[in-house]
């Protein structure tokens, strides 16, 4: 999945000679290997150096504050998110929707590659759940479903079916 995810940010970073990748160990963590250095290893890693490659900073993020916060979210999915537990889903999915609660993107006021990371960790979670679930977690549907439609995102991800009005009321009468 990993390799994928870096071939859709190499299209939506707009490089023009694509990269050979390789994985390495029983979690297949992606290798970039370089003609002139070593070789990068790690998602997080060579989506960063993809980033600046392309010359587009601001996907880290445009200050030293946004920066930990990218940084932050890109190893939460690393860590936390890939390979998570069936059980630890609704925790992760619960607290993404608190912080999700007044945010539009996972890092300050535009998309970064902490919002395209994270849409691509959380796609097959998404996938599974039924309206009635994402509507428990309205602030990480509805992020999730502004990111699936921001240009160049989704590429190899086939779309999420979102419900734009709720169908059920929080009240009970």
């Amino acid at each position: 999945m990993a390799l994928r995810e870096l071939s859709s940010l190499e299209k939506y970073l707009g490089l023009k000679k694509p990269n050979k990748y390789s994985t390495q160990g029983d979690k297949k963590t992606p290798v970039l290997q370089k003609n002139n250095g070593p070789a990068l290893t790690g998602l997080v890693t060579i989506a960063c150096h993809l980033a600046k490659e392309a010359k587009r900073p601001d996907l880290l993020g445009d200050s030293p504050e946004l920066r930990a916060v990218v940084q932050q979210w890109l190893e939460f999915r690393v860590t936390k998110l890939d390979g998570c537990p069936k059980e630890d889903i609704k925790t992760i999915l619960k607290d993404l929707n608190c912080y999700l609660q007044d945010k539009v993107y996972m890092a300050g006021n535009h998309f970064t590659l902490a919002d395209a990371f994270m849409y691509y960790g959380i796609h097959s979670l998404m996938v599974d759940l039924s309206i009635q679930e994402k509507e428990q977690y309205l602030n990480v549907t509805r992020w999730f479903d502004h990111i699936q439609h921001y240009a160049g995102v989704r590429h190899h991800l086939p779309p999420v079916v979102v419900l734009k009005n709720r169908i059920y009321h929080s009240r009970h009468h």
